[in-house]
């Protein structure tokens, strides 16, 4: 069947079939940031945003999407990448497999969550998993980029990627 949805902005058409899932869809319509991991909704490396809400594409039918506005990280690079810097000036970002799907859900509680605390970060990205690190690294870069957020609300400006290349 084809099915019309808007993907990272843009109206897109794909062919699905009636027990495809939208993490099929979206890598096969060039999202490589959509990784499965687990194949089990475990993981949190396909985590997108549907109508804003984020949302596991291995637990998605595709034919259900029709009509819906699916982001990915290729829709959220800048973002991403602001707060992929504060991640890497942590250290947490290791082999980075798990990092787009844990990405997503962080910029997805920053959009949901009003100034969250320790406890409401971890309960929120409770279905990330990262083989890697461990979590304190992630919770540090959390952190930082919650207060650098506040700070730069002001200049509109955040620091770590300058940090990084300095």
């Amino acid at each position: 069947m084809e099915i019309q949805f808007v993907l990272n902005g843009k109206q897109v058409t794909a062919e699905a079939g009636p027990d495809s899932i939208l993490l099929d869809v979206l890598r096969d319509l060039g999202c490589k940031s959509v990784k499965c991991g687990c194949e089990t909704t475990n993981c949190g490396l396909c985590t997108v945003w549907i109508d804003g809400k984020s949302r596991l594409s291995c637990s998605v039918l595709a034919a259900g999407i029709a009509g819906h506005e699916i982001t990915t990280l290729e829709g959220v690079e800048e973002e991403a990448a602001e707060f992929g810097a504060f991640l890497a000036n942590e250290g947490a970002e290791q082999c980075g497999f798990c990092s787009p799907g844990f990405i997503m859900n962080v910029l997805a509680m920053f959009r949901e969550l009003e100034d969250p605390d320790l406890e409401e970060i971890k309960e929120y990205l409770a279905g990330n998993l990262c083989r890697c690190t461990g979590y304190m690294g992630q919770l540090r870069a959390i952190e930082k980029y919650m207060k650098e957020r506040k700070n730069a609300a002001g200049s509109g400006e955040l620091t770590a990627g300058k940090e990084m290349r300095a």
